[in-house]
């Protein structure tokens, strides 16, 4: 897994992301689903596999796009991790600090 955030800053990409987890869909369905270029939804489509957040599977000449939730499910407890250890530090820091206040 690389960058999971790269893959989530983007509210395109997150969209692309739920569209995916809900069906199989080709790259047709999504630039109808955003009216936005081919081009712009393959970068898009391109980052989420660069990341591993979603899976490829070819039939004859088209490609379907879905979610790839063991994937997902690793970069989601990845996030929840990383954050709570933040919020460890800061409620850890909030507790010096009040003690300190108290002592003063």
């Amino acid at each position: 897994m690389g960058d999971i955030y790269r893959a989530i800053a983007d509210p395109v990409r997150r969209r692309i992301l739920y569209i995916a987890s809900q069906k199989e869909c080709t790259q047709s369905e999504l630039v109808q689903a955003f009216r936005m270029s081919q081009p712009a939804i393959h970068k898009h489509i391109r980052i989420l596999k660069e990341e591993g957040l979603i899976s490829e599977r070819k039939i004859g000449k088209y490609s379907l796009y879905s979610l790839n939730v063991d994937s997902y499910a690793l970069a989601f407890a990845a996030i929840q991790q990383e954050l709570g250890q933040i919020l460890q530090q800061k409620l850890v820091r909030l507790k010096y600090f009040l003690e300190k206040e108290r002592e003063d």
